[in-house]
């Protein structure tokens, strides 16, 4: 092969978001290959939901520059920083409240240090143990909804806070008597416990709006391998579902285990449920490759329907 070629082939991949990987034997290089992560559906509007929000988001990674720009680009980020070793991901040092969300070994120390750590559900244990926050259903659009549906609870504790300070400092008053000093009516006992007692009452009521939360962004659909989602592969009338029990998960870690382990099946998408001990794929997925990606996982299937 042509070393200069080569390297015009290897910077073309790299633009393209691509690693390139070189094979040499005997110290001279034979092929050249590139890999590359697939960008979810969701990741896109998870960024500009976090832009919306009045977040800086940075991309930290580890892969060479060109190819951290490509995806950064398609991302539509403005700061990339890349080629960066696990410790150089702690941002506190520039002196910024972070959130960090990762998935990797090299993710762990900085979701640790992070104010919030938020770590993919299919990740590694270690990153899982690192973090506060687990996305269950690895999707980064949780990650917005969970700053979402914070900032929607603290907002609802000032109002609490609020309107529980400024209605006691109305009605104790009141109640102990001070009307009765400028010869207005005292209030009885059993009025002033019924005001107290509605003033619980509205805290709870306004505390159980956070039920009607919605997210504003929705969960992508299933994607097949290949890019396109269930609903536009061609001829497709109906995806595929499947409900399978599982023997042996005892804790988040083994839901996040088997969710890794059936969610690397190509064309599958899977949610486990732990309290329920199963799991419901959807996808052209055969029973026998279910049953292997659990078992090798260390769990047993014990039923598919």
């Amino acid at each position: 092969m042509d070393l200069g070629r080569d390297a015009m082939i290897a910077d073309e991949l790299a633009k393209q978001g691509k690693t390139p990987l070189f094979f040499v034997e005997d110290g001279r290089p034979i092929g050249i290959i590139a890999v590359a992560d697939t960008v979810k559906q969701s990741s896109r509007a998870a960024i500009e939901g976090f832009q919306k929000l009045g977040l800086k988001v940075v991309m930290l990674t580890g892969d060479n520059r060109r190819t951290a720009e490509a995806i950064g680009r398609e991302l539509g980020l403005t700061q990339v920083i890349s080629e960066v070793l696990p410790a150089d991901k702690e941002r506190q040092a520039q002196g910024e409240k972070v959130a960090m969300v990762g998935d990797g070994i090299n993710d762990a120390p900085a979701l640790a240090r992070a104010d919030v750590g938020l770590a993919i559900g299919a990740g590694a244990d270690v990153a899982i143990e690192s973090a506060d926050i687990v996305l269950m259903k690895s999707d980064l659009a949780d990650a917005v909804t969970a700053v979402e549906l914070s900032r929607a609870t603290i907002r609802n504790v000032k109002q609490n806070l609020f309107w529980a300070f400024f209605y006691n400092a109305v009605c104790i008053p009141v109640a102990a008597g001070l009307l009765a000093i400028w010869g207005g009516p005292q209030l009885s006992p059993m009025i002033a416990g019924a005001a107290m007692s509605f003033s619980s009452v509205c805290v709870v009521a306004n505390a159980l709006r956070l039920r009607f939360f919605r997210p504003s962004i929705q969960p992508s659909p299933p994607v097949k391998s290949g890019g396109e989602s269930a609903a536009e592969v061609k001829g497709e009338q109906k995806t595929m579902e499947k409900k399978v029990v599982i023997e042996g998960m005892m804790c988040q870690h083994c839901r996040a285990h088997v969710d890794k382990a059936l969610n690397a099946i190509p064309g599958a998408s899977a949610t486990v449920d732990l309290d329920s001990k199963t799991a419901v794929v959807t996808g052209d997925v055969t029973d026998e490759a279910i049953r292997a990606a659990v078992e090798e996982a260390g769990y047993q299937v014990t039923g598919i329907s």
